[in-house]
């Protein structure tokens, strides 16, 4: 190993061991580190996630049950001398060290699959136009969007499951209990931050505004950093990144919705989870991208009037509804 990629490697392992600590505030620099060089974020997720070497450390450490004193075995032959030198144990190398030290972490992340025996699930679940807020266990709060619906359990408050609409993740920070959300077949891993999940028609979008959250840690492990936003969707698997203006993450729960290169047809539907009634695109201007910012506070005329004008289509009345674009008379 070549010595800018060992002391790359023992910066990574310095974050990890630093951020095991529940008072850890450094993301900021976490992050500076991370975006330094792609070659450290790299090397970040091979150690931190670790998953082989922390599945062997597992395994390695189940408790030893005691077990009835038995006679002395019968004399066994002489073992040959290049085998009676104890084995080194894998968990002293230094690599597999980095799996020691999150092998308690990669159980939170397996945590609600091993624990559906026993686990107590319920749903959380939002009208459009309704928002509601949830406090767990850990102190770790979810604020719903409209339109949402969200899977929890009594049992592990470091789980969530969103099966659709938008919800804002403030976790508290426990590296050795990550918290983990599912949401199209996909696996969040985030040990302490703030960032906001859409999963609606086919799409997932995650938006990280502190911290860093990890998409899909046992396939494409990419890490998200503040001011980052990833999009997938379902019907090509293809996974997008970009920046963010971090303060813009969650806009929604100040009355704005801002997007960036945003479909009609996406728009129209976060104007629905919002307002509370449908709002539907036209073909004519569906798949029509739209940059900028949505006031949707004040009576219903006005923000229909704002509409309009920031999408520059007409916004017309339908089945008690709003109907964007030129085709919505006909």
């Amino acid at each position: 190993m070549s010595r800018p990629h060992a002391n790359i490697e023992e910066a990574a392992i310095g974050w990890i061991i630093r951020m095991r600590d529940p008072a850890f505030a450094g993301w900021d620099a976490f992050t500076l580190w991370l975006e330094e060089d792609p070659v450290h974020a790299a090397i970040y997720d091979e150690l931190a996630l670790a998953d082989a070497d922390a599945a062997d450390v597992l395994a390695e450490t189940e408790p030893v049950k005691p077990e009835p004193v038995a006679p002395p075995p019968p004399p066994r032959d002489p073992i040959p001398a290049n085998d009676d030198k104890p084995e080194r144990p894998r968990w002293a190398t230094r690599r597999s060290m980095v799996g020691w030290a999150m092998a308690a972490s990669l159980l939170g992340v397996a945590s609600y699959t091993s624990l559906m025996p026993g686990s107590s699930p319920y749903a959380v679940e939002t009208l459009a136009g309704q928002r509601q807020s949830v406090t767990l266990a850990d102190g770790s709060r979810i604020d719903l969007n409209g339109a949402t619906r969200l899977m929890l359990d009594r049992e592990n408050p470091r789980f969530a499951r969103l099966e659709r609409g938008e919800a804002l993740f403030s976790v508290v920070h426990d590296a050795r209990r990550p918290f983990t959300v599912e949401t199209g077949g996909a696996t969040l891993v985030d040990a302490g931050t703030a960032f906001n999940v859409i999963r609606l028609d086919g799409m997932t979008e995650v938006s990280v505004s502190e911290g860093v959250v990890i998409y899909n840690p046992k396939v494409e492990k990419v890490t998200l950093a503040a001011g980052k936003v990833l999009r997938a969707l379902d019907a090509d698997g293809q996974i997008r990144v970009g920046n963010i203006d971090a303060g813009s993450v969650a806009a929604w729960k100040q009355g704005r919705l801002i997007y960036e290169g945003t479909p009609l047809s996406a728009v129209a539907a976060d104007l629905s989870r919002n307002l509370g009634f449908g709002v539907t695109a036209g073909r004519d201007v569906a798949a029509r991208p739209f940059s900028g910012v949505i006031q949707i506070e004040g009576d219903r005329e006005r923000v229909r009037q704002r509409v309009s004008a920031v999408l520059g289509v007409p916004v017309d009345q339908a089945g008690g509804g709003w109907r964007l674009g030129a085709d919505a008379a006909r």
